[in-house]
């Protein structure tokens, strides 16, 4: 097990939690297993097991290097969206082969890197395909690239991360596919190897992927027979996790069932999973700042925030909240917010939970995902620590950022440009 409770206290693998936050000043903390992390890797290829595939972690759900490390240790591959994702790829040690760079808004200077080394480009756009053959002229390089399809799928989740519908701002005009075809057949710089579609994120539901393959694997036959040597169909990613703590959310084995019949011969299937492969794997330690009530609503302060973890505030995305300790004050509704100047700053709403006492360390689950990625220094907060656990082990993985190295950043001397 990799998050538990025992005689009231939450344990990380082997590691009592309240241990750790008494060692380590600084708080909030993010902390992550390593054996969660491996486990929901082991996953995907126990799913994927006899067919041709690669795993390609999205790395925008969680760059962090080490961890980035781990999962091309376990025989990950790495999908991309920026410039600075293809750095730390290259960093963790990931064959440039077989990353994925996606996006609709890639530079041309972004283009060029991906070019260079050798990365699957997926081209988004009518402008994004000039700007790929751009790059290739410029590094004398073919440019290996896939087109981005929108299945026009409803994938039934918060608007914000639906990615696969016709009116999105992803992906290709389908009824442009011949102009695209033509644009690539008569290019010496571009190479067409495969077909990728995204849906959305925190998908519920299996059918979601297998109306998407259904489409997809027309498109691919399709352009097969126009006389493109297509190899690879990107699925995508968007599993999602069981934030709720009570819903059926389907498996890796679930998904790849649902489309294993739908499967043709000399096919490369890739996953993009994300959420589904970080998001469990880790938990924000809080302290209790005090409780206070306004005489309609009671409230627990904590030193985390919305710079820290904004997806409640942004997505209104429910995270189980408790504590890392035995806590035995009197149960009430509480919302749990922190210090910033801002109505919009909490981690979660009317939430039943013992009264607890100032310093008690609370915890909330299932942040290992678009968490730690989009924290932010909003009123002057300084991004936390990162720490994993394997076994019995604690490691830091990024130090707390602090007040000097945001100085830093300042011109001692401003001169104008």
């Amino acid at each position: 097990m990799s998050f538990y409770t025992n005689d009231g206290y939450l344990y990380c693998e082997d590691i009592k939690v309240k241990h750790i936050q008494d060692r380590i000043p600084n708080s909030p903390i993010y902390l992550y297993s390593l054996n969660r992390i491996l486990e929901n890797y082991k996953a995907y290829k126990e799913a994927l097991d006899g067919i041709p595939s690669i795993i390609s972690y999205a790395l925008k759900a969680n760059s962090n290097l080490t961890i980035a490390r781990h999962l091309r240790e376990a025989g990950a591959s790495a999908t991309l969206v920026s410039g600075n994702e293809l750095k730390i790829a290259m960093a963790a040690g990931f064959d440039p082969k077989l990353v994925t760079y996606n996006g609709n808004g890639k530079t041309t200077a972004e283009l060029s890197m991906a070019v260079l080394h050798g990365v699957m480009v997926n081209i988004d756009s009518e402008f994004d395909l000039q700007h790929i053959k751009k790059a290739a002229a410029e590094t004398r390089k073919t440019a290996n690239v896939t087109l981005r399809i929108n299945p026009d799928v409803d994938s039934e989740v918060h608007p914000y991360v639906a990615t696969g519908f016709k009116n999105s701002k992803f992906g290709i005009m389908n009824e442009r596919l011949d102009w695209y075809l033509k644009e690539i057949e008569n290019s010496s710089g571009l190479n067409l190897v495969g077909l990728h579609c995204h849906l959305g994120s925190t998908i519920k539901k299996v059918r979601v992927f297998q109306d998407a393959m259904k489409i997809m694997i027309h498109f691919f036959k399709e352009i097969r027979e126009k006389g493109f040597n297509l190899k690879y169909l990107n699925l995508g990613g968007g599993l999602g996790i069981d934030y709720e703590k009570n819903q059926p959310i389907p498996t890796p084995s679930e998904l790849i069932d649902s489309i294993r019949d739908y499967l043709i011969p000399d096919l490369t299937l890739i996953v993009e999973p994300g959420r589904s492969m970080i998001g469990d794997a880790s938990i924000l330690i809080t302290r209790v700042t005090g409780v206070k009530t306004n005489g309609s609503k009671n409230f627990i302060v904590i030193d985390g925030s919305m710079a820290e973890l904004i997806r409640p505030c942004l997505y209104d995305a429910y995270h189980h909240i408790g504590f890392i300790e035995p806590v035995t004050g009197e149960k009430k509704v509480f919302d749990i917010v922190g210090p910033i100047c801002e109505s919009a700053d909490f981690l979660g709403k009317d939430r039943e939970l013992p009264t607890p006492h100032e310093t008690a360390g609370l915890v909330v689950y299932d942040v290992g995902a678009y968490c730690y990625i989009m924290s932010s220094n909003y009123n002057l907060k300084m991004r936390p620590a990162e720490y994993l656990v394997n076994g019995n082990q604690l490691i830091r993985i990024r130090r707390a950022e602090t007040m000097d190295d945001y100085m830093r950043l300042f011109e001692n001397d401003p001169v104008a440009i």
